[in-house]
């Protein structure tokens, strides 16, 4: 069973407390979730552990409509560590395991992560069908000796936060929401690819990002950015969309870095999206363009410099 070899290559030293759900995003909401899981398993003197899984279940169990996800298992791993998770516990979703029912998958965690509680969300639920909610939980909870910790969501200016919110800001291209919600700027990060070379005809040269299909990307248009590169930030902007003004190209997303000089292709290059500046459009001539490729760097440094209270 892949789901109990999964399982068994951790070996937790002592019992622990879990967590379990995809944390697409790690956003204030889950921050707010594993701080009780930390706080609860100081005063129990347990481990703390999230189980997750590698892709969203739902593309499993709804593949007509796929998620596009907010962070990759690296990066939601790492982001998870950061809060202080003693074990990150990564799942492979799979139909063997969606038919396990809740007392099965209960069980499989307190045989190999020596589960004794599990802190979850109201509308959380485990199991074939979705069968172990939280009362079936509780009662299960009961008869095998692990406690169940119910912590209501999180909610800023009257909406409750979630993936799901996050996911139609940033389709909505409010990058600042995205923000607000998530408790830090989106980010994309690809390798850097050969691209058509306009951008150093321009004398503002990119660098053109390989971006995973289903990671969720921002509408097209102009952003203002930070990048990282070299172990260094630098304000940036980030273009979206297919170039209209040089004719109907596929869809990249192209990263012009102020002040860098150097050579980043083929390396692995992360950017913040802090503000949309505008719709991309076609231009009537390259001259055009780039005048108004001037103002929205000017733009971008202005929102740059006064984003989140932080300064170059």
């Amino acid at each position: 069973m892949p789901v109990e070899e999964e399982l068994a290559r951790v070996s937790p030293e002592k019992d622990m407390l879990l967590t379990i759900g995809v944390f697409d995003g790690v956003h204030l909401g889950h921050k707010y979730l594993i701080s009780t899981l930390l706080e609860q398993a100081k005063q129990r003197d347990l481990l703390t552990g999230v189980v997750t899984f590698q892709q969203h279940p739902h593309d499993l169990l709804s593949p007509q409509t796929r998620l596009p996800f907010l962070t990759d298992i690296t990066e939601r791993s790492q982001l998870l560590t950061n809060e202080g998770v003693d074990e990150i516990i990564p799942l492979t979703f799979t139909k063997e395991l969606s038919r396990l029912n809740a007392y099965q998958f209960v069980n499989l965690l307190q045989k190999h992560l020596r589960m004794r509680g599990l802190v979850i969300g109201p509308d959380f639920s485990l199991g074939r069908n979705r069968e172990g909610d939280t009362e079936t939980l509780r009662g299960l909870g009961q008869e095998m000796n692990f406690s169940v910790t119910v912590v209501p969501p999180m909610t800023k200016n009257g909406e409750s936060v979630s993936s799901t919110v996050i996911r139609k800001a940033i389709s909505d291209g409010d990058m600042k929401k995205v923000t607000r919600l998530a408790g830090r700027p989106f980010s994309l990060h690809g390798r850097v690819i050969m691209g058509t070379g306009r951008g150093t005809k321009l004398n503002f040269p990119t660098a053109n990002l390989e971006i995973n299909p289903e990671h969720a990307i921002p509408p097209d248009g102009v952003y203002a950015s930070w990048a990282f590169a070299d172990g260094k930030k630098y304000r940036s902007m980030t273009n979206i969309g297919k170039c209209p003004t040089f004719g109907n190209y596929k869809r990249t997303v192209e990263v012009y870095i102020i002040g860098y000089n150097g050579n980043l292709y083929g390396q692995e290059l992360k950017i913040d999206i802090i503000e949309r500046l505008r719709n991309e459009r076609k231009f009537d001539s390259v001259e055009e363009l780039t005048e108004q490729i001037a103002k929205d760097i000017k733009q971008g440094e202005v929102i740059l410099e006064t984003a989140d209270g932080q300064r170059v």
